[in-house]
């Protein structure tokens, strides 16, 4: 009966020992994992950041930022004096697109 017990207690040890080294091979260390995967997420802008931008871009009459679905959404005045809302990147700051009157462009 100790016998039978201890064969058990082996087989079962031998099997947790197995599976756990086949979950560390499957694993892919630092060296082996993309970069994308390791890099740090790119820093997301403020909205002061945007302002900043936005305004430096020509746009006036800066009314509403907000964000919004990932992105910002800037309400406010082009240079023309019209009334458009852009939808800004929140990490390059870069407009995306901007409506004005309904209209997308």
């Amino acid at each position: 009966m100790q016998r039978n017990i201890r064969r058990f207690l082996i087989a079962i040890a031998a099997g947790a020992a197995t599976t756990w080294g086949v979950a560390q091979t499957q694993a892919p260390s630092a060296a082996q994992a993309p970069a994308a995967a390791i890099a740090p997420a790119a820093a997301q802008l403020t909205i002061r950041d945007v302002y900043d931008r936005m305004e430096t871009a020509g746009y006036r009459d800066i009314r509403e930022i907000e964000w919004d679905h990932g992105r910002y959404e800037v309400k406010a005045s082009n240079a023309q004096g019209e009334r458009v809302k852009l939808y800004v990147n929140a990490t390059t700051g870069a407009v995306e697109s901007s409506r004005l009157r309904g209209r997308r462009y």
